[in-house]
């Protein structure tokens, strides 16, 4: 099992980042989450990791933090949740932002998640209000976020290299190509990286409650 992955950052996408370790090059998938928190290219990062094992794949998960990676690997014990659905949670819900879901028995916030319906909404709360418990002393209650700023319909767009660049990363996570784009325009302003247009987006779409 490698259960953390600490070296240098060759390269980094929503999704995806590449760590070397002593010369070897790990490719780790991670939530968008994560990929907010990670440094630039050339220094050095830290994943808390889960080594998955298929008959056809074998896969490695990156966390940013020992809450996420406990979290995923809780969530993918749930019926019906397999690693993809649960980094697809976890990029839209940060750890905490979850928990307060299942505290709160939040479906409406559950099922905004691309992939998420009601029933598999129903049934994570269901499961993961008896398994919470596992992750105690984990949990840091943090002040609820501030609402992102809301995108005036009269603002300038961001560059169309950032925003087609996001567009194409909700549309990975699994949003429609509409809700992606509706998105994105609500919240791009001048001069916005595509990274700060998916954090900004999904804040919106998700509302951390």
């Amino acid at each position: 099992m490698i259960g953390r992955v600490r070296g240098i950052l060759i390269e980094k996408a929503p999704g995806h980042a590449l760590v070397e370790c002593s010369g070897l090059g790990y490719e780790v998938d991670i939530p968008y989450t994560t990929f907010f928190h990670l440094p630039e290219t050339g220094q050095e990062v830290t994943l808390h990791t889960h080594f998955a094992v298929r008959e056809d794949a074998q896969s490695l998960y990156g966390f940013a933090s020992r809450l996420d990676r406990n979290l995923f690997r809780l969530l993918i014990k749930v019926n019906g949740v397999g690693p993809k659905l649960a980094v697809g949670i976890l990029s839209g819900l940060d750890a905490q932002q979850f928990i307060r879901c299942v505290e709160a028995r939040d479906v409406s916030a559950l099922v905004k998640l691309p992939g998420v319906g009601k029933k598999t909404a129903e049934r994570l709360l269901i499961d993961m209000a008896d398994r919470i418990g596992q992750l105690e002393g984990q949990f840091t209650p943090t002040v609820p976020g501030s609402a992102a700023p809301g995108g005036s319909t009269t603002a300038p767009a961001a560059s169309h290299g950032a925003r087609d660049e996001a567009e194409a990363a909700l549309i990975a996570l699994g949003y429609k190509p509409q809700e992606a784009a509706k998105a994105i325009s609500k919240v791009a302003e001048p001069d916005m990286t595509s990274e700060a247009l998916i954090r900004l987006a999904l804040r919106n779409m998700i509302p951390a409650g």
